[in-house]
């Protein structure tokens, strides 16, 4: 048997480790240097971008919301009662220059202007009213009671979906009170402007719907009884509102009529026909709203404390309630209930809600009062007596507001219309 051995001088084949070792030409090293020190620079690059970006936002906020930076560390002490009953601070502190910074976070001076859309909250669309409304006025004279009946509505123009209209007209039996006597907080507020006069609300009628047409017969007949008191028919009204009806109830108001009874003779059954207006709010009462702006925690804190309203004959079985909702920079939140309290000629409810408000900037704001009366014994469904707004928009700011902006922190109360 022959072996055969390989001497480590003898030229035998090559190493397996030899045939592995592929040398590489100079010019692919330098094409991975580059493509290396590309790669670094670009990873430079982006970490700059992201540092200039970090220090140009924290020099924005520092400059546009200086109220945050000053009363990040201020303690407020929560709001949990209903009642401002503990006295302000006596502290002492420069109020101007606060009120200063408070004014930039919430006004609209720092702000370009919106453009003008044509209208503003109190300046509503003054769309043209057609139609008129045919209906009979008759005092029976034996019960005694007043008959109003609703005849037909006719000459409404601009619907070219007639399908889709279902028309009902809705009355209301009101009374005029003294121009001013009871309203006090707001005389103090116009005392060199006539105030308005106060109206009561006696009752209130609906008819049936009638749909698809735009010359409704409607026949439907109301009475109220004036045994109580006959000369009150001097100060009685009738407003009439031609309603398209909506499920969601919100109802559109095509256009009304005001009749007051102290004018024309109803000793017999008079027909009238009459053109439609343009609806107009009537003052039913006053608030007393209290606000209070926390810029710390962004929260807006809403008072109720008292609704004065004429109140004909006071019922233990009535109560009212209100309903208060924020809209903020086109957004509404959701809306908060106070508790029933008994109806009377001043209700007091010293009740505080709380809205939390998004963040600066703070464009348009609205806040929106319905307060409603309830029948306790359940016989009757809520109604609405009347509502008021409060707020600021692009253009324009309530007085409320502007005094709520210029005090620090501090709770501050003024009445209001009620207007239904």
């Amino acid at each position: 048997m022959l072996t055969f051995t390989e001497h480590p001088g003898s030229g035998g084949p090559p190493s397996a480790a030899g045939e592995l070792r592929m040398p590489l030409s100079d010019a692919v090293k330098y094409c991975i240097l580059g493509i290396s020190v590309l790669l670094l620079l670009l990873a430079l690059a982006i970490l700059a971008w992201q540092a200039f970006r970090c220090f140009s936002q924290t020099v924005t906020y520092w400059n546009q919301d200086p109220v945050n930076s000053d009363l990040l560390f201020c303690e407020e002490k929560p709001a949990t009662a209903g009642k401002y009953s503990t006295a302000p601070s006596t502290s002492v502190e420069d109020v101007s220059a606060e009120a200063h910074r408070l004014s930039r976070c919430l006004s609209q001076a720092s702000f370009p202007p919106e453009p003008a859309a044509g209208e503003t909250r109190h300046d509503k669309t003054n769309k043209k009213v057609s139609g008129s409304l045919s209906f009979s006025v008759y005092l029976d004279q034996l019960q005694p009671r007043l008959v109003v009946t609703i005849l037909q509505v006719e000459g409404l123009q601009g619907y070219s979906q007639t399908a889709s209209l279902q028309l009902f007209v809705k009355i209301r039996l009101m009374c005029s009170g003294s121009g001013g006597a009871e309203v006090e907080g707001l005389r103090e507020q116009e005392e060199d402007v006539e105030l308005p006069v106060l109206w009561t609300v006696l009752q209130e009628w609906r008819t049936r719907i009638v749909r698809g047409s735009c010359r409704p017969l409607f026949g439907d007949q109301f009475s109220y009884s004036l045994q109580e008191d006959q000369d009150l028919l001097d100060r009685l009204s009738l407003r009439m509102e031609v309603r398209d009806f909506d499920k969601f109830s919100r109802h559109t108001v095509l256009g009304e009529v005001r009749v007051p009874l102290d004018r024309i003779n109803i000793t017999y059954p008079v027909e009238l026909q009459e053109d439609l207006q343009t609806p107009q709010k009537d003052l039913v009462g006053e608030v007393l709203l209290s606000l209070r702006f926390l810029p710390t925690s962004q929260r807006l804190e809403v008072g109720l404390l008292k609704v004065r309203t004429p109140v004909p004959e006071v019922s233990s079985e009535t109560a009212l309630y209100a309903r208060i909702s924020l809209q903020c920079n086109h957004s509404r939140s959701r809306y908060q209930k106070t508790t029933c309290v008994a109806r009377c000629p001043v209700t007091v409810f010293n009740e505080v809600l709380m809205f939390s408000l998004p963040d600066p900037p703070l464009l348009q704001c609205q806040i929106l009062v319905s307060v409603f009366e309830v029948d306790t014994s359940g016989k009757q469904s809520k109604r609405v007596i009347g509502q008021l707004s409060v707020g600021k928009e692009r253009g324009s700011e309530d007085q409320h507001w502007v005094l709520m902006v210029r005090s620090v922190r501090q709770p501050v109360a003024q009445w209001h219309r009620l207007l239904l």
